[in-house]
């Protein structure tokens, strides 16, 4: 098991290689992760397309309407560049993935705008 610093220290060596998106997008990712497991109330693997779920529930929870403002402002405009997050953190052994999943799995699985805009209900 890494420890924190280990684990920021990859995440920032990652950030440096592939300067699309930032920091935030990474830790968002994590959080969403275990936001869903926690609703899942399971552990281990989760597929592509639960995970952009899960992302979506959880940056409407956290951020609104504001969502796809937030995810722009971290370099992330669509759903692949949550696959892209993803397979950075899987190629630096910090997320697991298997045989079947891919980086297409995370394509154009939703519109940013009609999510956390259009399609937004306020409470």
């Amino acid at each position: 098991m890494r420890t924190e610093k280990e684990f920021i220290t990859i995440l920032e060596r990652i950030c440096s290689e592939d300067k699309r998106y930032k920091i935030d997008a990474y830790y968002f990712i994590l959080a969403s992760l275990s936001h869903i497991l926690g609703k899942l109330n399971r552990q281990g693997h989760i597929s592509g397309r639960e995970l952009l779920e899960g992302i979506k529930d959880y940056a409407i929870k956290l951020y609104g309407r504001m969502a796809r403002s937030v995810f722009e402002h971290w370099g992330v405009s669509c759903t692949e560049d949550f696959g892209n997050i993803v397979f950075n953190m899987v190629e630096s052994k910090l997320l697991g993935k298997t045989d079947t999943d891919k980086i297409e799995d995370f394509k154009q699985v939703y519109d940013f705008k009609t999510v956390f805009e259009d399609d937004y209900c306020y409470e």
